[in-house]
């Protein structure tokens, strides 16, 4: 059995250089298992008018899952993909607002990693907020199972 590649071509729709139609968010890691970044919302993300989309809103908060375990060498060393992913809305994002979103790593065992994460506007005030279980791919079965 093949072991599963989990690759950073740099083309994540939310953290990717190269990509021209990602977020292209930029982190920083103040400790080992956290992660930040700020990001303004653009109209072409909206769901009601200048509310961002829930979709975006989720994605953001399981970036920065990936982020939080994988830290500054993303992609470079060992990786883990999302299992499962509670969000929470709290408060509508306003397009155009700074929101800060930050990431951490709650639990590490041999395959799981527990995660939560948090997305609040420039006061602190949390808006949305997430809870997941990242898994670190083992090998590839059948088809597409791990």
């Amino acid at each position: 059995m093949a072991q599963i590649a989990l690759t950073d071509d740099r083309f994540c729709f939310v953290c990717g250089e190269d990509n021209p139609d990602g977020l292209r968010l930029n982190f920083e890691y103040p400790e080992p298992g956290r992660c930040r970044a700020v990001y303004i919302p653009d109209r072409r993300f909206q769901g009601w008018k200048d509310i961002l989309h829930g979709g975006i809103i989720s994605t953001l908060l399981d970036e920065a899952f990936a982020h939080a375990y994988g830290g500054r060498d993303r992609g470079a060393g060992e990786a883990a993909v999302t299992a499962e992913m509670t969000v929470r809305f709290i408060k509508p994002v306003k397009i155009g607002h700074p929101v800060v979103l930050e990431g951490r790593v709650l639990s590490n065992s041999r395959r799981v990693i527990m995660c939560e994460s948090t997305l609040a506007d420039d006061s602190g005030q949390i808006q949305a907020s997430a809870s997941g279980k990242l898994i670190k791919p083992k090998k590839i079965l059948a088809g597409n199972e791990m």
